[in-house]
């Protein structure tokens, strides 16, 4: 019995400390690993849904891009859904029933765009739907995410984000090549039907969460108390300055959707490799978040996000070697460029995007962390629908369409280098903890004494400096 105990425990503190990244192993974590997996994993229809759009209902790039754009609108809408799961229970509860629907919805969601679906509008409404499944159980974790994030000290921050986003890259490395293979042999309706299956996840991990029974009705002064915390926190500068940059850095217009008529219509590459493309990226954004949280989870969030902005943003260029064909002039075959650059590419990316959750969860202060995280990652997702919208408008200005590529390579210029427009504003981020710079804030506004020495010019002068010292770029 006692050796038994002794090598059960060691099995835990090896689980803890070398696969959990040090956070205790409790139902409620798993239940959230297996929400971020689920994420990963409906990643199996993502080849899917870009054959479908493309070829069995011929939109064009720009259609294509504006259409993945207005996916995005649940995700803009986070901080409702917090809203509701934090002052409308359900039988009781605010958690579970709203995971259980959240499952439920993206079954019926991928059921529809394998059966019925047939016209661009009725495919935005299912991929619609299936985006604001993902958003709901997104919103539930975030919640239990942030209040865990803030109790870790600078040292160990990231740790737990970096837990959820490799747990979801993981479900996204399972299903990576299957994505493709499976379109060499199925069709795209039975991929959806496959894929069907896995929300149904999301709902049996509900009943892993923990919580007590509440009143079932919609309880007002908690709903107002919480706006009344939110508006507080978003007025203070040392939030609503991060988050602007972190909305303009997003924002830049993207062209992922003209990319990809490109390699399948131009080169000709076919699903089963596409889905080898994306097996390469699955297990790069693992590599991505390890090296993130192994060597560079302590540099200043200034100095990180200076680096891996002008980084990638040169290394963005190399798919102009690829649109411009000259990686034939130089010997390499176009599937073999693309999926090192692939890569290369996902790597930079990866940890690019690392500090910019972590600086969000810590910009969270006590007491509205779900509600602020919720409408951060909101504000990002904003940005993101206006980065495709904008990648649309470009691409049908530049006249790249479904067989004409010859400005591709100017829009992938275009969109690099406008990657660098918040370059300027770095002085926007904390130059070190923001917990602490809002921990300031807070004893400053609630001092009279401070307020009165300080005037209206000692908030502004404080930023002044920070602002005049730019160490770094990107996130």
């Amino acid at each position: 019995m006692i050796v038994y105990s002794s090598g059960l425990d060691k099995f835990k503190g090896f689980l803890k400390a070398k696969v959990l990244f040090g956070n205790e192993p409790t139902p409620e974590l798993f239940a959230i690993l297996i929400v971020y997996f689920v994420q990963g994993i409906l990643g199996l229809a993502r080849l899917a849904v870009s054959f479908f759009l493309k070829d069995e209902l011929a939109l064009s790039p720009a259609q294509v891009s504006a259409l993945i754009g207005i996916s995005a609108l649940p995700w803009v809408i986070k901080p409702l859904f917090g809203f509701l799961s934090d002052g409308l229970p359900l039988f009781g509860y605010r958690r579970r029933p709203y995971l259980v629907l959240s499952g439920v919805m993206g079954t019926v969601a991928w059921l529809s765009l394998a059966t019925v679906v047939d016209t661009a509008w009725a495919a935005t409404v299912a991929i619609l739907l299936s985006s604001a499944s993902v958003a709901i159980s997104d919103v539930i974790v975030d919640s239990q995410v942030v209040e865990r994030a803030r109790r870790e000290s600078l040292s160990d921050s990231g740790s737990l984000q970096s837990l959820t986003w490799g747990t979801s890259a993981l479900g996204g490395l399972i299903t990576a090549y299957l994505s493709g293979l499976l379109l060499e042999q199925l069709s795209t309706q039975t991929v959806f039907a496959i894929t069907a299956t896995f929300p149904l996840l999301v709902s049996v991990a509900a009943w892993l969460i923990s919580e007590e029974v509440l009143s079932t009705s919609l309880d007002i002064s908690t709903v107002k108390n919480q706006i009344k915390q939110l508006r507080s926190a978003i007025t203070q500068k040392a939030i609503w300055l991060p988050t602007a940059f972190i909305f303009l850095w997003q924002a830049t217009p993207t062209a992922d959707s003209a990319f990809f008529f490109f390699t399948t219509n131009e080169l000709g590459f076919e699903p089963e490799f596409l889905g080898r493309v994306r097996l390469v990226t699955s297990v790069a954004s693992l590599v991505g978040i390890w090296l993130f949280q192994r060597f560079l989870k302590t540099i200043p969030f200034r100095r990180m996000m200076a680096g891996t902005t002008v980084i990638s943003a040169a290394l963005g260029m190399s798919t102009i070697l690829l649109v411009t064909h000259f990686n034939r002039t130089l010997g390499i075959d176009d599937h073999w460029f693309s999926l090192g650059d692939s890569l290369i590419l996902t790597v930079m990316g990866q940890i690019t995007f690392m500090p910019v959750l972590v600086l969000s969860a810590r910009l969270c202060p006590a007491g509205v962390e779900a509600t602020l995280f919720a409408l951060l990652m909101s504000i990002l997702n904003l940005a993101g629908l206006l980065s495709h919208e904008l990648g649309a408008l470009l691409t049908h200005w530049l006249g790249v369409t479904e067989t004409n590529f010859d400005q591709l390579w100017l829009l992938l210029v275009i969109t690099n280098v406008s990657s660098l427009l918040p370059l300027p504003f770095l002085g926007w981020l904390p130059a070190a903890d923001p917990q602490a710079e809002i921990k300031s804030q807070e004893d400053l506004s609630l001092s009279p004494a401070t307020e009165s020495k300080r005037g209206g010019d000692g908030e502004r002068g404080r930023w002044g400096e920070k602002a005049s010292q730019p160490e770094g770029i990107f996130s």
